[in-house]
């Protein structure tokens, strides 16, 4: 690691984490989560790695072929970065909807499986006592079959992130070692979320130390299943189309609850303990079936 590599991991690290933290303080110092500015805080706090980013390329180490260090371009082989894009999507909608059984089977998720009772919940107070004449089960399937299309309408938001975590700093913690490049990547990006789950985001019924600590625990495994995509396609699309798939598949715990219940997300969902067994059994495999030694070397042009 140079000292000029230093440098600019000093610059993006210090850049994203203040541009963060300014765009979050309207809402410490007004309403918190239930600010009616809350949506379009988080949004735009989502572009900071990639302005962090661009600005650290631009401005800092100014490389000739900028595209290709973010790992925006080239799209070669097409083939190999598609396929890695659609396994992206799959992979992520999988370890969120299969955390929830797994929560179940721990009795940390209230599941209902059977009724749906805790979605049947939601319609009707969202129908105001109209009955709705598509079966419970049907709106179920169409929800699960959309989830796909989250990965474009998501795309842009993800990859304001990605760009970032995935685009540029990993590739420039490599000379570190893939795990330990992995391992601080992972840290650094699960931090940067300080300035909403200290206020409750993700974990509004843990103290913030404990929603903090969750947070970059699942950053860690999940991001290294990103990491894995973006050196794997030496390109930040396929992590970036993983990363939209990931948060729009984040609520689907909502349609198989039980009626009444609670869901406490540092034990259920993928947010929290249960959620994370998957993940680290993923990233088990993938290093000792040699998917990282053998990954395309994104800093250096192919």
């Amino acid at each position: 690691m140079t000292s000029r590599n230093l440098r600019a991991i000093g610059v993006f690290t210090a850049l994203a984490f203040a541009l963060a933290w300014l765009l979050a303080l309207p809402l410490w110092f007004g309403d918190g989560l239930a600010s009616p500015w809350f949506t379009v805080v988080a949004t735009a706090t989502m572009m900071t790695p990639a302005i962090a980013a661009l600005v650290v390329v631009f401005f800092v180490e100014r490389p000739e072929q900028k595209a290709w260090t973010l790992g925006l371009w080239p799209l070669r082989p097409v083939r190999r970065v598609l396929g890695y894009g659609v396994l992206g999507i799959l992979v992520s909608i999988a370890l969120v909807l299969v955390a929830l059984p797994i929560g179940a089977l721990l009795g940390v998720y209230p599941a209902d499986f059977a009724n749906l009772s805790g979605f049947q919940q939601v319609l009707d107070e969202q129908a105001g006592g109209v009955e709705i004449p598509i079966p419970l089960g049907a709106l179920i399937l169409v929800q699960l079959a959309v989830l796909p299309l989250a990965a474009f309408v998501n795309l842009i938001p993800a990859l304001g992130e990605e760009l970032g975590w995935r685009g540029w700093l990993l590739p420039k913690l490599m000379p570190l070692g893939t795990l330990p490049a992995l391992l601080v990547s992972g840290v650094i990006w699960g931090l940067w979320h300080a300035p909403l789950i200290l206020l409750g985001y993700n974990y509004p019924d843990a103290p913030g130390w404990l929603g903090l600590t969750a947070m970059v625990t699942m950053c860690v495994l999940v991001g290294a299943v990103f990491g894995w995509l973006r050196l794997r396609s030496a390109s930040v699309w396929p992590a970036a189309l993983a990363h939209a798939a990931f948060n729009g598949a984040g609520g689907t715990f909502l349609l198989f609850t039980t009626a009444g219940e609670h869901v406490d997300t540092t034990q259920a969902t993928i947010l929290g303990w249960s959620g994370w067994i998957v993940p680290l059994v993923l990233v088990v495999v993938l290093v000792a079936t040699g998917q990282f030694s053998s990954a395309k070397h994104p800093s250096r042009p192919a």
